[in-house]
């Protein structure tokens, strides 16, 4: 896109698009100078279930701006993965020169360019580069606890997975999505310290063909298998399923954890899948588990709220919906009014 000679900046550039998104809790104002940049943002936020944290909605600003086409990279070859930087107290991701983003937490804003070309990449585009920018700014100016986990409930109450990559919380979240408990979040959770409640953007499910092998035929097994596959940084290529419209049902609103679980790749064996953690084992798994929210801030206070609800491991059984199980058990002894 040529710039004028008196705007080399493009600040007096229009962006006629615009839509507004519920984002963990915040509300979302999205101008672009281009719809298909709008599109990618409602394709990652769209639809969602407008939950809500704080009796004013906090408010934030994102523009998104189509940068100049630059050489299309060979078909199939992914971007390179963003370079994360601070300073000024901003926050950025660098893919390149011409796909990038600014975050101003202070201010509650963020500028995020995408070039033409990386439209061909619209996985890494949008997750990389547009989810990035919503989920820090709403985590960070909420001061919400970012979790690598996933989240399920029921009635209000909710239960966080923990566990490295491979222990199986996508699985576990589409069984119990599919047994008809409500799915809050599938890989990134985040806690608000008063009142130890926990959002979460429940838009995509990303599945592994094994994830399949004990799902049973029917309507939400054939969405699964209709769906496009992507390929992960680490090679891995997964079905990415979008929940909305599935059928299943998604948390409409924050939930209260009532129940912490770390999944185990261990099988169980004969003695029980679900293991009480005494205090000091589940700090170590949390700091382990954890490495980023650990390092932030409002991590101490985090540690003493989790100190009042129950933590378990989860060790793997024969069957998800026997894991299932157990999560219904835990929601329904640990139940707190709504």
């Amino acid at each position: 896109m040529k710039r004028r000679a008196g705007d080399p900046f493009g600040e007096r550039e229009r962006a006629p698009w615009r839509t507004r998104l519920n984002v963990l809790g915040g509300d979302f104002r999205v101008t672009s100078t281009d719809a298909a940049l709008i599109a990618l943002a409602e394709e990652a936020f769209g639809g969602l279930p407008k939950h809500r944290l704080h009796a004013r909605l906090p408010r934030f600003d994102v523009r998104l701006v189509l940068t100049d086409a630059a050489t299309p990279r060979a078909r199939g070859s992914a971007p390179p993965p963003p370079v994360l930087t601070a300073g000024a107290e901003l926050l950025c991701a660098t893919i390149d020169a011409r796909n990038f983003a600014v975050m101003d937490i202070g201010a509650s804003r963020a500028l995020v360019c995408i070039a033409e070309a990386m439209l061909q990449h619209r996985y890494h585009a949008r997750y990389e580069l547009i989810e990035l920018v919503f989920l820090t700014l709403a985590s960070r100016v909420q001061s919400l606890v970012p979790l690598h986990a996933a989240c399920v409930g029921a009635n209000g109450n909710g239960v966080l997975l923990m566990g490295a990559s491979g222990t199986g919380k996508s699985t576990l979240g589409l069984h119990a999505f599919a047994a008809g408990l409500q799915l809050l979040a599938e890989d990134s959770a985040f806690v608000e310290l008063d009142g130890l409640r926990v959002t979460g953007v429940p838009n995509y499910l990303h599945l592994g063909r094994s994830a399949l092998r004990f799902l049973q035929a029917g309507e939400l097994r054939s969405a699964i298998e209709r769906s496009p596959i992507i390929q992960r940084r680490s090679g891995a290529r997964k079905h990415e399923v979008d929940l909305r419209g599935l059928p299943g049902s998604v948390s409409p609103a924050p939930l209260r954890v009532v129940a912490a679980v770390f999944l185990s790749r261990r099988t169980a064996g004969a003695r029980p899948a679900l293991r009480p953690l005494e205090h000091r084992a589940r700090l170590a798994r949390l700091r382990r588990e954890q490495p980023y929210a650990s390092g932030l801030a409002n991590w101490r206070a985090f540690e003493r709220r989790m100190a009042e609800v129950p933590c378990y491991e989860l060790r793997r059984a024969e069957h998800p919906d026997l894991a299932v199980r157990q999560l219904r058990r835990l929601l329904d002894c640990n139940k707190r009014p709504p």
